[in-house]
C-alpha cells in the first residue's frame, strides 16, 4: 500500500509521461509535491521501486519505468487476440505486443544530507547537520543514502582517502567483507571493514599501518553501508 506522497508522485509522473513522453525533472517534482529538497524525491522513488511500482532502465541515471499503478493494473497496453476466423483453416494467434518502455528524463544530481565528519582512522564522532551535497545520480541506487566526510588514512589502501565523501546507504545489517559505517558504543562512528569474529566484531583498516579494532557485538551498531565516494580536486 502506498503512502499519499508516493501516490501522489506515481501519478504526477505518470500524467507527465502521458502527456509528452517525458518525466518532469526531480526539480518539478519536488515542487509538485510541496518537498524541501530533492532528496525527498529520491526515497520517494526509491519506495516505489522497492514496491515494484518503477524500475531503474540500465546505463542511464535516473532513468525508470512505470511498471503498474496502484490498483494493479500494468500501464503498457496489449494487442487483444484476434476474432476467430470463419475460414476452414485456422489462423494463428496473434503475438502479444511487448510492454511500452516509458523512460523518466534523466536527471543528473540530487542532494542528499551531509552528517559531518567521519573517521577513517581512530574513532571520531560523526556529527549530524543539516548540509546537503550534490551528488550525481548515477552514483546512488536504491535506498536511502547520506554522506559523510572521511577524516584520516586507515582506508587508503581500498581507495579511501582524506577529504573524500563517503556515499553511504542506511542498513542495520551487513556481510563480512563490506565497507560499513559502524557506531561504537552509541559514541563514536568508524569507516572501516566489517567481520565477524567469533563472538566479537572486528573493524579492519585497508592500511597496513593500522591495527585491526575489536569490540563486543553489543558495543557495535551498523548505520550503513559504502555506496559510493565523490572526490574533490583542487
Amino acid at each position: 500500500m502506498l503512502t499519499a506522497k508516493q501516490q501522489q508522485l506515481l501519478s504526477y509522473i505518470k500524467h507527465h509521461l502521458d502527456q509528452g513522453g517525458v518525466s518532469p525533472s526531480f526539480e518539478e517534482m519536488k515542487e509538485a509535491l510541496d518537498l524541501k529538497s530533492k532528496s525527498g524525491i529520491h526515497r520517494l522513488i526509491s519506495a516505489l521501486e522497492e514496491r515494484g511500482f518503477i524500475r531503474r532502465l540500465p546505463n542511464r541515471a535516473r532513468a525508470l519505468e512505470i511498471l503498474k499503478l496502484p490498483d494493479g493494473m500494468p500501464v503498457a497496453e496489449r494487442t487483444e487476440e484476434p476474432a476467430a476466423a470463419t475460414s476452414v483453416t485456422p489462423l494463428r494467434k496473434a503475438p502479444t505486443a511487448p510492454a511500452r518502455t516509458i523512460p523518466i528524463a534523466a536527471n543528473d544530481v540530487i542532494e542528499i544530507p551531509l552528517h559531518g565528519r567521519i573517521a577513517a582512522g581512530l574513532p571520531i564522532e560523526a556529527m549530524e547537520s543539516d548540509t546537503m551535497l550534490p551528488v550525481p545520480a548515477a552514483l546512488l541506487g536504491a535506498g536511502d543514502h547520506y554522506a559523510l566526510e572521511v577524516s584520516g588514512d586507515s582506508m587508503i589502501e581500498a581507495g579511501i582517502f582524506d577529504g573524500d565523501f563517503a556515499l553511504i546507504q542506511r542498513t542495520e545489517t551487513a556481510r563480512d567483507g563490506q565497507i560499513v559505517v559502524a557506531l561504537i558504543d552509541e559514541n563514536e562512528a568508524t569507516l572501516k571493514y566489517f567481520h565477524h569474529d567469533g563472538r566479537k566484531v572486528r573493524l579492519d583498516p585497508a592500511n597496513r599501518d593500522h591495527e585491526p579494532q575489536t569490540y563486543e557485538a553489543r558495543q557495535v551498531r551498523i548505520q550503513g553501508r559504502l555506496a559510493g565516494l565523490l572526490r574533490r580536486y583542487n
